[in-house]
């Protein structure tokens, strides 16, 4: 099988397309495509982007004939496989709205994620659920129980004859996004084609800067919007060649992510903080011969930014031609599409060291002190044709290098959260402006976000962010790695209680009460706080859809004592 090319001399475009079936069209006339690669990293599918409008516009017939109507929502379980991404583009030609759903959690079982996707095909309001062979029962299951009619396999669907289909307009929905921390009562973006279009061409015209000699690589999952949209939509807005490996993949190999751009000399890929890290602890084991100096565009998203695993990849791989200026960051969310801003290209990340206890107390934003500072990473400036505030509590605009909440305004945001009016109402107001939900301060026009306004905690008329106290400990305790800890706030009569979740892989009680007292003992001296530590077993501390740590349901579960710790410290 040969893999599909760049292709530099294609038919090129800087997106501008009205609708994605509009943009897979204009695609469609080149060579270019989607290299589907498997567990090993073995091509298993070279499906070019003609051979994706073909099967989509002959799959668009059939779910039509199996009696769904345009604007019918249809739940599709997004692996990395030509499956589900024939089957999204088939709902873009029969006008039907996809709503991605994830695949079941590595260590999660069957009733937890019939669970998950019955809430979220409910949310949906779903006529119909696809997925691959092996979550056939699961997805029945989930489907019966949000009365979903019709679920199955695409493949299964009876023949229909091609016939010209209307196609959709600008502002008629394109797919339903779930956030990364839709759990308990989940929430779907809904993206119409013209925000993801807006998106797509700022992001790869203004952002990224794409030139023909450009290529992806990406192992990110589909159901999440970094994936979808950064992943596989973007690049066909500039008919990209995509090399695509699963998730899973990843998470057994991360070299084999590097070792998959450097085969096919890639030059853009987009990682959270921890798949870089995953990488730099392995590094002894890459290939001598790795080349990673095709890397172009190394983008950091999806979580917050952090300096030392970041330093420690590039230190890993600069031998083998990784260069750290290709490292950028960016802003976003699913309200907006994906991206709001990204750094400037070329230069790397560029943090800002902030005293922490100043920005705690007053809001003020000011050159960090030994022991007190924190390095925040710059986003970059907002997107031609959008725009981005930071306010106070009282609702006015911020000077730059004061903390408050981001508000964003532009064509990338959503229509609103599906058959949500008055969540909608609560964060997107009349004149079109979007409460993030996220804090941040602005340094010379360019966005430095700090973390989500709902972790916050109070203590002692303090702002505490638990990133703080979480890398923290794992940086400076040998025995804890990324993601080994959970802090949050617990109502008590007299005060607020920080609580800290450790996970821990000791079975030694003095090995793991010495853990819980170190804990304890170093975010007193460094962050003056008192907290409760409790220890966990490993794999306890949940995650969302995006391998990020989700700290409301870890909170939940804390409350609900499914977590029984010793004594703790």
């Amino acid at each position: 099988m040969t893999p599909l090319p760049t292709a530099p001399d294609r038919p090129f475009r800087h997106g501008g397309f009205a609708t994605l079936t509009e943009t897979l069209d204009f695609a469609a006339a080149g060579p270019t495509g989607i290299n589907l690669h498997g567990l090993r990293g073995e091509l298993v599918e070279a499906l070019s982007y003609a051979d994706l409008r073909d099967r989509a516009r002959k799959l668009a017939v059939r779910l039509l004939a199996a009696g769904l109507e345009p604007h019918d929502r249809v739940g599709l379980v997004a692996d990395s496989d030509a499956e589900f991404i024939v089957a999204f583009f088939a709902c873009q030609y029969a006008r039907l709205t996809p709503a991605p759903l994830p695949l079941p959690a590595p260590l999660g079982g069957r009733e937890a994620y019939v669970e998950q996707i019955g809430r979220m095909l409910a949310s949906a309001r779903a006529a119909a659920a696809f997925g691959p062979e092996a979550l056939q029962p699961w997805l029945r299951d989930a489907g019966q129980a949000a009365g979903v009619r019709l679920v199955g396999r695409t493949a299964d669907l009876p023949d229909a004859p091609l016939r010209d289909l209307p196609a959709p307009t600008p502002d008629e929905p394109c797919y339903v996004q779930f956030s990364s921390g839709s759990t308990r009562n989940p929430t779907g973006v809904l993206c119409t084609h013209a925000a993801l279009m807006a998106n797509a061409t700022a992001s790869t015209r203004d952002g990224l800067q794409v030139t023909p000699h450009d290529r992806s690589h990406t192992w990110l999952p589909l159901y999440h919007d970094m994936g979808l949209v950064g992943f596989l939509l973007s690049p066909l807005a500039c008919q990209m060649t995509i090399d695509m490996m699963p998730t899973g993949a990843f998470v057994r190999r991360p070299l084999l992510w590097l070792d998959l751009m450097d085969r096919y000399r890639a030059t853009i890929a987009y990682s959270p903080t921890f798949g870089y890290e995953l990488c730099a602890r392995r590094a002894e084991a890459a290939r001598e011969d790795l080349d990673l100096s095709c890397w172009r565009i190394a983008g950091c998203g999806g979580d917050m930014v952090r300096a030392a695993p970041l330093q420690a990849f590039a230190e890993a791989f600069g031998p083998r031609g990784f260069d750290a200026r290709a490292f950028v960051a960016s802003y976003g969310m699913a309200e907006a599409t994906l991206g709001l801003s990204m750094a400037p290209l070329g230069v790397g990340l560029r943090f800002d060291d902030v005293d922490v206890g100043r920005m705690e107390r007053s809001g003020e934003v000011t050159p960090g002190q030994d022991g007190r500072s924190r390095a925040f990473v710059r986003c970059g400036v907002v997107f031609p044709g959008h725009e981005l505030q930071v306010r106070g509590d009282d609702g006015q605009v911020l000077a730059e290098r004061r903390m408050g909440r981001i508000f964003a305004r532009g064509p990338s945001l959503m229509k609103g959260y599906f058959d949500e009016p008055e969540a909608t109402a609560r964060v997107l107001s009349a004149d079109g402006w979007l409460d993030t939900g996220d804090l941040g301060f602005m340094v010379e026009g360019e966005i430095t976000p700090t973390g989500r306004a709902k972790d916050l905690i109070l203590l002692n008329g303090r702002n505490v962010w638990p990133q703080d106290l979480e890398w923290t400990a794992e940086t400076e305790i040998e025995r804890l790695r990324s993601g080994d800890v959970a802090a949050f706030s617990v109502d008590q009569e007299e005060a607020e209680q920080l609580v800290v979740l450790v996970q821990a892989r000791l079975s030694d009680p003095k090995a793991r009460q010495d853990l819980a007292t170190d804990v304890a003992a170093l975010l007193r001296a460094r962050h003056g706080v008192e907290p409760r530590v409790e220890l966990v077993p490993p794999h306890a501390l949940p995650q969302t859809s995006s391998g990020k740590l989700s700290r409301s349901k870890a909170r939940a579960l804390y409350l609900s004592g499914a977590f029984k710790a010793e004594e703790p410290v």
